[in-house]
């Protein structure tokens, strides 16, 4: 049942904008390539800012950077008593939602969805974002160049995020 309705959905969605547009008695295909027109000029004020932090991204995993920095950290957080496991997808939440995803699932596989370690990776991947995405997307639509503040901001509620998590999970479970 669930699955019959998760198909339709979509179709029922489009089907009420047409028929919404036939009743107000405006040409909703003329108004749609209208549309996709405008969103041409979007996508391509995009793509240099998104291909820069794909780039970014891109040279950050290649380098080895995140494997310095976890070594790095890895002697705190066993001090603290984290699991350092963690650490991995608690870097890369910020740049990455995907990879944060991969991470997770990768803990979930190692240790069980159930387990300390999981539930604190889902209860990061909650309560953090993904800053950098947010901020070349949003901040390069509208052209903002200006971005050292808003960036400083966003990776300070991050590990604001991170460490309530800990401290939430440590203390919930």
């Amino acid at each position: 049942m669930l699955t019959a309705i998760s198909n339709l959905i979509i179709p029922i969605i489009v089907l009420f904008i047409v028929f919404y547009g036939i009743v107000k008695q405006v040409n909703v295909y003329d108004v749609f390539i209208s549309g996709a027109k405008e969103s041409f000029d979007m996508v391509f004020s995009l793509f240099p800012s998104l291909l820069a932090m794909i780039l970014g991204i891109n040279i950050f995993l290649k380098s080895n950077l995140l494997n310095t920095l976890i070594n790095f950290i890895k002697p705190i957080l066993v001090l603290i008593k984290i699991p350092y496991q963690i650490l991995p997808m608690a870097l890369i939440r910020p740049i990455s939602g995907s990879s944060a995803l991969a991470f997770l699932n990768n803990i979930f596989e190692s240790f069980g969805p159930d387990s300390f370690i999981g539930k604190l990776g889902s209860v990061i991947q909650g309560s953090t974002d993904t800053t950098f995405y947010i901020i070349t997307l949003y901040f390069g639509c509208i052209g903002i160049k200006k971005i050292r503040y808003a960036l400083w901001a966003g990776l300070f509620a991050d590990l604001i995020g991170i460490i309530s998590s800990i401290l939430i999970v440590k203390l919930m479970f």
